[in-house]
Order: structure tokens, then sequence, then C-alpha cells
């Protein structure tokens, strides 16, 4: 119990540069202090004692502001950062090492009882502010859901979940959004610049346009010699001066 609790006291010190020591962490952290509590009322939970385990539940929620049903499975090394408003269903799990924000919901979408309503994420995953993953689908390893997002679909592995209904973006090289391993970097919030959809689809129509203007300019070059050869005037003189401003355009998609 005391390994465990020191691993969660370490994986805070780890993802938070607020946290300045491990006693101010145990004092003072909402997010531990629900894990604690929600390892005795899933305890109880499994163990038959249900109205026991919503009780302690009831409890916690009221000490922490984090909502987590006795019946969810929550991992090792699981941090809720601030995590005020939090609500984890029944029937959710959370993988090891993930990262969770205020105002999250974890819910589902089903009224059938017994059934898998709720998400599981796996591990490493990052859920930002505000954000909602509604049903019993799953969010592979080193997921990144951006803030107040509303994911009703499945995230692949290492994938970014981003706007409402949430859009899907691939990941990179296979990058991680959390800090289990030595060469991962961890992402406050799991979102980056690089993790804007309609940014990246600008910044793909700028470099096209600059490409282009590079092509044409080119042309006007070539078209300007042959000109020159023929003893011939050169067709539209001065738009060949006109240029595309690519870098003010990047600046202001924020490349």
């Amino acid at each position: 119990m005391f390994s465990r609790l020191r691993s969660d006291i370490q994986c805070i010190l780890d993802r938070d540069p607020a946290a300045r020591s491990a006693w101010e962490v145990l004092t003072c952290y909402p997010g531990l202090h629900a894990l604690v509590l929600h390892r005795r009322a899933h305890w109880c939970w499994n163990h038959g004692f249900k109205w026991l385990g919503r009780f302690i539940s009831h409890v916690s929620r009221g000490l922490t502001g984090i909502e987590i049903h006795p019946g969810a499975k929550i991992g090792e090394r699981v941090f809720f950062d601030h995590a005020m408003g939090v609500v984890v269903g029944e029937t959710a799990e959370i993988g090891d090492g993930c990262t969770i924000y205020q105002g999250v919901t974890l819910g589902g979408t089903s009224l059938y009882k017994g059934a898998k309503r709720h998400p599981t994420l796996g591990k490493d995953v990052v859920v930002s502010a505000g954000a909602k993953v509604l049903g019993g689908f799953e969010v592979g390893d080193g997921a990144k859901i951006g803030s107040n997002a509303v994911v009703i679909k499945p995230v692949p592995a290492g994938a970014t979940a981003v706007g409402i209904p949430a859009r899907i973006i691939p990941s990179k090289q296979g990058e991680s959004a959390d800090v289990s391993g030595t060469d991962r970097k961890f992402s406050a919030y799991g979102i980056t610049q690089d993790d804007d959809p309609v940014s990246q689809a600008l910044r793909g129509l700028i470099d096209n346009a600059a490409g282009q203007e590079q092509q044409i300019s080119m042309i006007w070059k070539a078209l300007e010699v042959l000109c020159a050869q023929q003893q011939m005037p050169v067709p539209g003189v001065g738009a060949a001066r006109e240029t595309f401003e690519a870098e003010k355009f990047n600046q202001l998609v924020g490349k």
C-alpha cells in the first residue's frame, strides 16, 4: 500500500512543477486524496459492500470535488491534476500513467445495466480540461484529448483528438503524450501548437502557394530570357514582381 502511495506521490512531483515536496503533495493535492479513497471504495464494491463503496465515493466527492464511481478501474501512477468537477463512470477504466485535468467526464451513452458504457483509457493518456469522452470505446496508449473536446469514437494509440465532435490527428513517429519513459516529454494539457488541424491545413495551403509562386517566378525568368533572345517585349510587365508573402501568413496561423 505504501509503495503504491509513494509511486502516486512521485508521479505528481514528476508532472507538476508547482509541487515542491512529497509532504505538500500528500496533504494538499485532492487528486491524490480521491485516488486513496477510491481504492477503499473499489475494494468494498468488489467484495459485495456496494452501499459502503458508494458512500465512500460520495464522501470523497464532497471532500475533493472529484466523483469516481467505486466500480471504475484505475491503474497506477494516475494523476488527477486540479481535477475539480471530474466525473468517472462505473465501467470506466483508466490505464497506468494517465493524466486527467479539471472538468473531464468519462461518461456513458447507454442505459443498459451490466454493459460496458464508459470509455477505457490506455496507458499514458492525457485528457485535457473540460473534455468529454462518451461511450464504451477505447482510447489508445499515449493518446491526447484536447481541452473541451467531445470524443464519441475510438482514438488510436498516440493520436490526438480535438474539437466538437473530436477530430482525430494521427500520431507523429509514435510519440507519446506522457512521461512514462525517459525519452518521452510530458505535454501539459496534452496539446501543442502542432495539434490544431485547422492550422495544419492552412500551413499546407501556404506552403503549396509558396511553392507555386517559386515555380511561376522561374517561368517568368525563363520567359524574359527567351524574349530577350528573340528581341520581343515581355508580356505582362510588372506581374512577375508581385510576391506571395508566405512568412506573414505563417505568423498569422502560429507557425
